[in-house]
């Protein structure tokens, strides 16, 4: 049996407890946005051959729904994202993480569409994660609950979006990982998505990607706090490892260009190198930082089941290792964007999408956008970046029979 949780409050109670990591673990099983729970009759079926249930998914949405549910917009989250695109996150206190982007006169119009988010399968944000209660055990998951994968996770918001009664999607968008869902759901349910906008992303990890994030996992799982998973049961948190995968991670997402006129070589608060291992650099400093933040907002056994899933996404393999075999026949209109200094999804991978689709005789355009930000561009104030997802959503909305962005009187932002 669904069943859909009531709609936000106008109003909702600020989270009482003084640390990021005690507001996050309230967040788990009882997150602060919305939530769909599904019962036992409802299993969510796994690319791993198992099922799960009962199961939940947390969600955000914004702007209204039209009566023809022909407007809505699903919004899929990075690597460590969450469902609070455009919304104050309630563990953090930040603003949503796609502001520049969703929202009143942006280009992803909350006065013209209906935007969902979904905190992805695996997450610690209040879908269905490792760690989330075990129905079963009534303990957390931990490394109980089943690996799971890009698929499993588009598979999870599918059964959202049809339990919210909506029959196809305008368009489904997203960056990185989100760009990965993106071209998953374009793929697996191309009657579904009208118009797909896959930013910074690729049709499968590539094997420098991998070895990233398993160094991230390796510093994680050597934290003598991580307790083979189980850290949970003991009262523990493996944060020095976790900390440690963030920074190697963080550095991925910014070019060296970036780095270089950010931090170049310059010291922190000090004259002189110190002859010692403190952070003598600023860049030092600054990844030390978002290290420790980033322990505080997320779950360690998290990290390790999101960064497989990316791992494991290979879009090609599952269509006869033809990419262009995943789309064939599609009616979807699609927009891919990379970015120049993008070293961790380069255009490359990005033109990879497009001769597929070219192939499989699809409707795409593509923008590879000029900035110094690397990876983490998408996320940024990037006005091509925005323009670009304005006049594609445009094009799309007049084609779709709805009102587009700009038709108002509003200020273009």
């Amino acid at each position: 049996m669904t069943e859909t949780a009531s709609a936000k409050p106008e109003e909702t109670p600020k989270i009482s407890p003084s640390t990021q990591a005690s507001v996050a673990a309230e967040q788990m099983d009882m997150p602060a946005s919305k939530l769909m729970r599904f019962g036992p009759d409802n299993p969510l079926r796994l690319d791993e051959g198992t099922e799960i249930a009962p199961w939940q998914i947390a969600y955000e949405t914004y702007g209204e729904l039209n009566a023809d549910k022909t407007n809505a917009i699903l919004v899929c989250h990075a690597l460590t994202g969450d469902q609070y695109a455009a919304s104050e996150n309630p563990v953090t206190g930040k603003p949503g993480w796609w502001s520049v982007m969703v929202g009143p006169g942006r280009p992803v119009d909350t006065d013209k569409y209906f935007v969902i988010c979904a905190n992805v399968l695996g997450g610690c944000l209040g879908t269905t994660g490792p760690a989330s209660t075990n129905p079963e055990t009534n303990e957390v998951y931990g490394l109980d609950l089943p690996v799971v994968t890009i698929g499993d996770m588009v598979r999870s918001q599918a059964k959202l979006v049809e339990a919210l009664g909506i029959d196809t999607l305008f368009a489904v968008v997203g960056g990185s990982m989100g760009g990965m869902q993106v071209l998953q759901w374009a793929s697996a349910y191309p009657d579904k998505v009208f118009a797909a906008v896959p930013i910074a992303t690729g049709p499968r990890h590539s094997s420098q990607n991998i070895a990233f994030h398993e160094v991230g996992r390796q510093a994680v799982m050597a934290d003598p706090d991580w307790c083979h998973g189980q850290y949970a049961k003991y009262g523990k948190r493996p944060t020095k490892g976790l900390s440690v995968a963030r920074m190697a991670a963080h550095i991925t997402y910014m070019s060296d260009e970036s780095l270089h006129s950010k931090f170049g070589r310059n010291l922190q608060d000090r004259s002189a190198i110190t002859f010692g291992f403190d952070a003598d650099f600023q860049i030092e400093s600054y990844l030390r930082h978002q290290g420790m933040t980033f322990v505080d907002r997320f779950d360690a056994n998290s990290y390790l089941y999101v960064t497989r899933a990316m791992d494991y996404f290979d879009l090609a393999a599952a269509h006869g290792g033809k990419l262009a075999n995943a789309f064939l026949h599609t009616k979807t209109r699609f927009c891919v964007m990379s970015f120049t200094t993008d070293w961790l999804f380069p255009t490359s991978e990005s033109k990879d999408v497009v001769r597929a689709l070219n192939a499989a005789g699809a409707n795409v355009s593509f923008v590879e956008i000029e900035s110094s930000r690397g990876h983490d561009a998408f996320l940024l104030d990037e006005a091509e970046l925005l323009k670009t997802m304005r006049g594609f959503l445009t094009g799309a909305s007049r084609a779709r029979g709805i009102p587009a962005p700009g038709d108002g009187n509003e200020p273009q932002r």
